[in-house]
């Protein structure tokens, strides 16, 4: 039998318990709240800085208009740097996304054996890379096989640099889905392949579309690889196979001019590197997710 004394010593340990969990749980939360702010603070105050640099500078022609001569009254604008941005982008994408899904696929359905494994270790290698290595790699590949710099051999290094990026968040993401779904599918008759793009690829539809504005992001500021394939241009785009501007190059050569004006055209450049990235993931954010009501569903249809 527990007497009155023994249960009124477990009613009293069990509220220091709760007690002191209580604290503990408040500690924590405020730990994760200090490091939020201190992670957001330094974003905000970069954002305010190129905002309120680079905002005067922007206009219909610094948009349209190509560069100036350096040091004239004529600044021109950064019109072909946008254009050549969105054509890396995009051309870098489509070699860069459906390589890395189909890896990430094989890794996480396919790849539970030494060939998976020694795949995934080259993989997070390839991660680790210094881009201006990958560049290096695209010159002697690319530029000196054609002869000169193109925008195929700045498509050749950021698709690169994609590649790894969306490999592993494409397995990690596969890999959260249930097993259950598997199995439901496997049941049912379904073949391999339609369980894993009528269903894990629908299920797991946010954590691609992170990885792949993660990589999309990644590459739209990189500078260093430009360096060695594209070269820059003052022109708009004049073939596949010469020289073209983008926007990481301008910003960088606009910064190393001794001039007021070129400086703050830099600032303009930096602002719509920013606006352009965000536009892209809100878009494609608002595209492949918004719905979000019919994007967790499936439909299954056996024998398929």
């Amino acid at each position: 039998m527990i007497t009155i004394e023994q249960r009124a010593e477990f009613r009293k340990h069990f509220r220091n318990n709760i007690s002191s969990r209580l604290i503990t749980d408040k500690i924590v939360k405020g730990i994760v709240f200090g490091c939020v702010v201190l992670a957001i603070v330094p974003l905000t105050s970069i954002l305010l800085e190129v905002v309120r640099n680079g905002a005067p500078t922007l206009s219909i022609a610094f948009f349209t208009q190509e560069p100036g001569a350096v040091g004239s009254n004529q600044l021109g604008g950064i019109g072909p740097a946008i254009q050549g941005t969105l054509m890396l982008i995009g051309m870098s994408s489509l070699i860069g996304v459906p390589v890395g899904v189909m890896g990430g696929i094989f890794l996480s359905e396919y790849g539970n054996n030494k060939y998976g494994h020694m795949i995934r270790f080259f993989n997070d290698v390839l991660a680790e890379f210094p881009t201006i290595v990958i560049g290096l790699f695209a010159f002697i590949v690319i530029v000196l096989v054609l002869g000169n710099f193109s925008l195929i051999a700045g498509m050749f290094a950021l698709s690169i640099i994609m590649l790894p990026i969306i490999t592993r968040t494409t397995e990690e993401s596969l890999k959260l889905v249930p097993v259950t779904y598997r199995e439901a599918g496997y049941a049912l008759g379904i073949k391999r392949w339609v369980v894993v793009t009528r269903i894990l690829l629908t299920s797991a539809k946010s954590g691609l579309i992170t990885g792949i504005m993660l990589a999309v992001a990644r590459i739209g500021g990189e500078t260093a690889p430009l360096i060695f394939t594209i070269l820059g241009s003052s022109q708009f785009f004049t073939g596949f196979d010469q020289p073209m501007d983008a926007l990481p190059l301008r910003i960088w050569r606009l910064s190393l001019l001794p001039y007021n004006s070129s400086i703050a055209q830099g600032w303009g450049a930096a602002l719509v590197l920013i606006l352009i990235v965000l536009s892209l993931n809100i878009g494609m954010r608002y595209l492949f997710l918004g719905k979000r009501g019919r994007g967790g569903r499936f439909r299954i249809t056996a024998g398929r």
